[in-house]
Order: C-alpha cells, then structure tokens, then sequence
C-alpha cells in the first residue's frame, strides 16, 4: 500500500493518524504542494486534480479523504481476522463529514504573511508553466491548475471569503465543545475517526500561533486538545514536525527550496 501525503497538508495528517491509530503498515512518499512536487507528470497522471493525499492499494487509488480512511478501516478489521466488518457508525461518519465540510485553504492562506504568500503563488504558477511545456498530453489540466492559482490569489483579496471561512470554523468549534462537555471524546466514551478528522484542525490552529484565540477560550476543547497530543499517533505524525523547534525547521527548509528554486528558475 502506498501513501502520497505531505507533513504540512492537513488532510494528509488525518489518513496519516488513521493509519498509525490502525497498525496499517504502508510505503510513504512525501509530494510538497508548496515545493510543486504534487505538478510533477508522474503524481499529476495518476492524479489530474493534483492534489495530496492519495492511497493506492495495487491499482485500486482513492483521493477523498474520508473515503480513503474507511477503506482503512477495513483493511485493519479484515487484518485483524474478525468475522465480520465492524467500522465507524452513522454518528462518527456525520462528525467526519461536518469537519471535512470547513475548507481550511483560504483561512490558513489569509494568515500568512503577504509576501511570503505571494511569492509561493508565482513560483507554483511558474512550475505549472513548466510542466505544461514538459508534457502537452496534459496541458489541458496543468491550464486549469493555473486557473485556480489565480483564482486563489483573487478570492483572497474578498474579505467575505475569510469572514465565511471564519464563521464556518467557529461554528465548528462550538459543536465541538458543546459536544465535548457531554463526553471526552468526538463521538463518545472512545477515540474514533472523528477525533482523527478533528486533531489535525487543532493542529493547523496551533501552527498559525491561533490557539488562544480558538482553543484556550473553549476550555473542553482545551482539555481534549491537551490529551489527543499524548497519543501515539499523534506525535509521529504531526509532533514530529511541528513541536517546539521542529515546526521552524519543518517550514524554513521548505521555504529554503522554494527560494533557491527562484533564484536558479529551476522549476
């Protein structure tokens, strides 16, 4: 089984935690939408939207997140050799769905610095050009990877769109901790793939320095937040890169390649 993720994409952590939560062994490979890595041919043939995680199984290839965790799922109760398969109930499935719906791309864009923004959007725009040129079979996609790029960039200059963004996210939120008053976890008494879909949104607010704004202030998401980073799970996947020092590390030589790749117009 192989995994095309990256450590800095969210929906990457959370089939990251599944897999950790399930004992799945896989084959990793890092594909970095910021560096353009996910516009390489090889990744962009198997996947047009180009976009990460994808999980291949031989040749069956799934891209939708929750899609690929349940398949997890599966793959964990049948390994297990029980007699028949047991996987997330109709309540976890609604959380997963209520959390996958808040798109966190324009919010997490909205707070990064403007000219580190702008000038990641040129070179990714940049790297499309190239291999647009590299492979013509594919320019039809790699021209409306460029579409979205620019399309980004102006959705960004609308204040609606991060108040929307927002919004949608406090809402969220306040599920959550009214939810999380009644049990200690997302979905009951028991860590489930609700809580796998919920710990990388945390996260992404622990990354952006948001977390005395949208974690402390709800004190049961405060307490369950201090919990979930003692799994296991947890610290492989996302502690491993973004607690302490490890977080400017994880970003600078990300930010490292992305310059020299300029300066050189190596795209």
């Amino acid at each position: 089984m192989q995994l095309y993720h990256h450590p800095l994409d969210l929906d990457s952590q959370r089939v990251r935690i599944s897999l950790e939560e399930e004992g799945v062994d896989y084959t990793s490979h890092h594909v970095n939408p910021i560096t353009g890595k996910n516009l390489d041919s090889s990744f962009f043939k198997m996947n047009r939207r180009g976009r990460v995680p994808v999980f291949q199984n031989g040749s069956h290839i799934i891209y939708n997140t929750i899609d690929i965790i349940q398949y997890i799922e599966r793959i964990a109760v049948v390994s297990s050799g029980a007699d028949s398969i047991s996987t997330s109930n109709r309540e976890v499935i609604e959380w997963m769905q209520r959390i996958q719906d808040w798109d966190p791309k324009f919010f997490t864009l909205a707070h990064i610095p403007e000219k580190y923004r702008v000038y990641v959007s040129k070179f990714i725009r940049q790297v499309v050009i190239a291999r647009m040129s590299e492979s013509p079979e594919l320019a039809g996609d790699y021209h409306r990877k460029l579409r979205e790029a620019y399309e980004t960039e102006e959705k960004l200059k609308e204040a609606d769109v991060l108040r929307r963004s927002k919004e949608h996210l406090v809402r969220l939120l306040d599920e959550v901790e009214r939810q999380l008053c009644e049990t200690p976890f997302l979905a009951g008494q028991d860590f489930t793939m609700a809580d796998v879909m919920l710990i990388p949104v945390l996260a992404r607010l622990k990354l952006l320095d948001l977390e005395n704004e949208y974690i402390t202030g709800r004190p049961n998401i405060a307490e369950y937040w201090l919990l979930v980073q003692q799994r296991p799970s947890y610290k492989r996947v996302i502690g491993k890169y973004f607690n302490g020092w490890r977080k400017h590390k994880t970003l600078l030589k990300t930010w490292f390649l992305v310059r020299i790749r300029s300066l050189l117009k190596r795209y």
